[in-house]
């Protein structure tokens, strides 16, 4: 046990290693990647030049800025931006093969992202597998997050359950390491609350692989404040991740936000774009495809819905058009801009697109354009719910 553990040390200070290198390396050089050298990537990732596309040069020493996530024994120091990897091949529509999915994840991790999440739920395993394939050769440059909680029987999922029995914890987290091919997942999430299993109980259980070296560090998702302490007694939380964006500012009112800011816990919001909503390039004749997108059965993605809510969009445009910053950029510089605890981790299948999120890690907001936004959005009412009433029941209130 002893000999594991010491791996693992010597893994995270490998891994702290470069990130200090990184850093050096980032005070020193600036390089902004010309158009040609994207456009070569692009070509490269998707096997056709990119048509009419915005490409937005991002420096090293941007991108590469560090955030802290924790605190005490359950900090945890990660690229100011993470790489959401679900939609990938899952829920999202067409999908890249996995070649391309590769080359992608590797353009990120030249770009200094060294933070990527999974889980074993996006295509029950797929996804992972995917991840890990591209991650072969990288694990001494990144974290990987995967989750569990989600109930499966034969490989199906059991929407109406959910199961955080110690078993399954440990029966999920060895498969996550097995589809990843690593010795140690660098975040571990409960995917969603258990209500027969205690949440001390969960946190004894993650406690436990912690101590045997299988993760570094652990997290919750969609919990509510009360949930959070008691778990954090037990062992230290790391990071919630919740959804969080302009048209969900639900983490504000609930307290969960102030607590996480209170016991030094670090906040990633995923769907920062709002499945891809507030980026702009969505309409009420967008088609979804059938076979592989949850968005065709979302309330808020709803023709008339997605009409309503096209002000939002107008308003960020609004703002971002007299700055030189597209909507994508105003959401994610909002995010980063509200709390230096937060790290956003938006997805992607383009690399102009990861390039243009990147490029957010530059922009630093005023109190005064904070409020201008808040304020402006907050005017429009935001219609059609997130999920749908079964899904919607399983976040903590």
């Amino acid at each position: 046990m002893k000999k594991k553990q010491d791996s693992v040390n010597n893994t995270e200070m490998g891994r702290r290693g470069f990130l200090k290198r990184t850093v050096l390396a980032s005070a020193a050089i600036c390089i902004a990647p010309i158009l040609e050298k994207v456009t070569a990537a692009e070509k490269s990732i998707t096997g056709k030049s990119p048509v009419s596309a915005t490409v937005f040069p991002v420096s090293i020493a941007a991108v590469r800025t560090q955030r802290t996530l924790g605190s005490g024994k359950a900090v945890f120091t990660v690229s100011a931006m993470g790489f959401g990897c679900m939609g990938l091949n899952h829920h999202r529509s067409q999908s890249p093969d996995e070649k391309a999915c590769t080359r992608l994840i590797h353009e990120a991790i030249e770009r200094g992202v060294t933070l990527f999440d999974t889980a074993e739920s996006y295509g029950y395993h797929k996804n992972e597998k995917l991840v890990g394939e591209a991650l072969k050769g990288y694990a001494d440059r990144v974290f990987v997050s995967s989750k569990f909680g989600h109930k499966f029987v034969n490989g199906v999922r059991v929407n109406a359950e959910e199961d955080s029995t110690p078993s399954n914890i440990r029966r999920v987290c060895e498969n996550s390491l097995r589809n990843l091919g690593v010795e140690t997942l660098g975040m571990f999430y409960q995917h969603r609350a258990d209500p027969n299993t205690p949440i001390e109980v969960v946190a004894e259980t993650v406690g436990e692989l912690i101590k045997e070296g299988k993760i570094l560090h652990w997290g919750m998702c969609e919990v509510n404040a009360e949930t959070i302490r008691r778990a954090h007694k037990i062992c230290p939380v790391t990071a919630i991740q919740s959804e969080y964006h302009f048209m969900h500012r639900t983490v504000e009112e609930n307290g969960v936000l102030a607590l996480c800011e209170e016991l030094g816990i670090g906040f990633v919001p995923y769907s920062p774009l709002n499945r891809g909503f507030l980026g702009g390039m969505i309409n009420e004749y967008t088609l979804f495809d059938a076979t592989n997108d949850n968005r065709q059965t979302l309330p808020r993605f709803q023709p008339e819905a997605i009409r309503a809510n096209t002000r939002i969009v107008e308003v960020l445009n609004a703002f971002g058009r007299t700055r030189g910053i597209t909507t994508a950029q105003v959401v994610l510089a909002w995010l980063m801009n509200k709390k230096p605890f937060i790290v956003p981790i938006p997805g992607t299948t383009k690399l102009s697109h990861l390039e243009e999120n990147l490029r957010a890690c530059d922009i630093v907001l005023t109190a005064e354009e904070m409020a201008e936004l808040e304020k402006a959005v907050a005017a429009i009412p935001v219609v059609g719910s997130r999920y749908d009433a079964l899904q919607e029941s399983k976040i903590q209130k």
